[in-house]
């Protein structure tokens, strides 16, 4: 199901979404989808996030677009379908623009506000690209709506979100993707480089205390969509590379025992409890393009910071 910026602005909670948290806070283990982190105000915070010092993955991407704009542009194409997953304030793909000259520009995120917010300042800057926004959530199923151009859809996924979805996972959504992609089509995708513990928990944890902020945020969110009564002063951010499983973890702790309802059900949280809310997967170089490989696409080129903290790969659909 996906929401048009032309249509009417965000709507309430629908049952599935209301389904969705009764179940993941009443699992075992509790636990939160990292995609209900992203209303409007956590789409801001993350935004802040993404100039933080200890938050490398924005920067170091941004310096390889710069840097290989043109090259990227060459093996691209112009005149493609631009179709830019998670948009959050388009600025990546925007930056892209005067290069890669995209026949249709279709931008996608669960924030719909926070998208046609950014789509309307776009759409002045570039008012020659034709512009759609849909308000989606495309981490279970993806499909595109007929406005949306079919010819040589090029899906920017950037940022590394795809680190969110377990490996097996992450495989399933870009075989979601190569349906959608058709044959002249393809994925330019960012991708975060496994590195040393330190830098990672510094930034899923930063000094400034804006990621705590962000991660805290989703009970906010949540109490609005469920009609919750969690106390976010009872909780606190933990943010951690886990090396064990590849991965970045955030949690949100209790401080304190206490018992929180929602419409519909609740439960009791000691001191100490958790709440997981995101993964971020971190891949060497060779696991992301046998990722893509598994999933129907073939790496055409790869390229990388001097560190190679992070990869920018597009690749091609095949078969």
């Amino acid at each position: 199901m996906y929401i048009s910026c032309t249509e009417d602005r965000p709507r309430a909670a629908n049952a599935h979404v209301a389904d969705e948290l009764h179940a993941s806070l009443e699992a075992h283990e509790p636990w939160i989808s990292p995609k209900f982190l992203y209303d409007a105000l956590g789409s801001k915070l993350f935004e802040a996030i993404c100039e933080l010092p200890e938050y490398y993955p924005t920067r170091t991407e941004a310096a390889i677009l710069s840097r290989h704009g043109a090259e990227i542009a060459r093996v691209v194409g112009s005149g493609t379908t631009l179709v830019d997953l998670g948009a959050g304030n388009c600025a990546k793909a925007a930056s892209l623009f005067p290069l890669l000259a995209p026949a249709q520009y279709v931008a996608i995120d669960i924030s719909a506000e926070f998208l046609c917010d950014a789509l309307t300042r776009l759409r002045q800057r570039f008012p020659h690209i034709d512009m759609h926004g849909i308000g989606m959530d495309f981490s279970s199923r993806f499909e595109l709506p007929p406005q949306v151009r079919s010819a040589r859809r090029l899906f920017f996924y950037p940022g590394s979100s795809i680190g969110n979805f377990t490996p097996s996972e992450a495989q399933a959504f870009l075989r979601r993707l190569r349906l959608q992609c058709g044959s002249d089509g393809g994925v330019l995708l960012g991708i975060d480089l496994a590195k040393d513990k330190a830098t990672l928990d510094a930034a899923y944890d930063d000094a400034l205390g804006v990621t705590s902020a962000f991660n805290l945020n989703v009970l906010r969110h949540v109490n609005e969509l469920i009609e919750a009564d969690f106390d976010i002063r009872a909780w606190r951010h933990h943010g951690f590379y886990n090396p064990a499983r590849g991965r970045v973890e955030m949690h949100l702790e209790a401080v304190r025992r206490q018992e929180v309802r929602w419409k519909g059900g609740g439960r009791t949280f000691e001191a100490g409890d958790t709440i997981h809310t995101e993964n971020s997967y971190k891949y060497q170089q060779a696991e992301a393009i046998a990722l893509l490989e598994r999933s129907g696409f073939e790496a055409t080129r790869v390229w990388t910071d001097p560190q190679r903290w992070f990869a920018v790969i597009h690749a091609q659909a095949i078969g």
